[in-house]
């Protein structure tokens, strides 16, 4: 996959501290290249549901927004990306000190981009897959109103 900006990893570290949310959640930036991304969150109590789990919201938004960094290695410095559907799927409970997501870009087209993304959850030096999600991004002009 061909990055049609070339200061791609510049924008992929904006877009994940550049997002209140995102911050507030504690997702940090791991690593990227063209068609791909990988951040990390390191697991508190915040982000639990009831029975001590990491919360399905919490997954669905580390998997949207690290799918949201990959289809951005590809688009143009013009360009921004936007999440026109997602679907979740929550594999087993996602338990563990870290969770860590990896996205890649499957259809990299140029205004629709589907990327895949996994969950692990990491628990000293195990690692298990706990979801997996199908995201459709838009890639839009940066003056398209909101």
């Amino acid at each position: 996959m061909q990055p049609r900006n070339p200061d791609y990893r510049s924008r992929v570290a904006a877009i994940l501290g550049n997002a209140n949310f995102i911050r507030e959640l504690g997702l940090t930036f791991r690593d990227c290249g063209p068609g791909w991304c990988e951040t990390l969150l390191p697991v508190e109590q915040r982000h639990w549901q009831q029975d001590a789990y990491v919360h399905a919201g919490v997954q669905g938004t580390i998997a949207d927004h690290t799918a949201g960094c990959a289809a951005a290695t590809l688009i143009g410095a013009d360009e921004l990306i936007l999440t026109i559907e997602f679907k979740l799927n929550l594999l087993r409970p996602a338990v563990g000190e870290l969770l860590r997501c990896r996205a890649e870009v499957l259809r990299p087209g140029r205004s629709v981009v589907v990327a895949e993304s996994w969950v692990y959850a990491r628990q000293g030096e195990t690692e298990k897959l706990c979801a997996k999600a199908t995201v459709t991004l838009a890639a839009l002009p940066k003056s398209a109103p909101p």
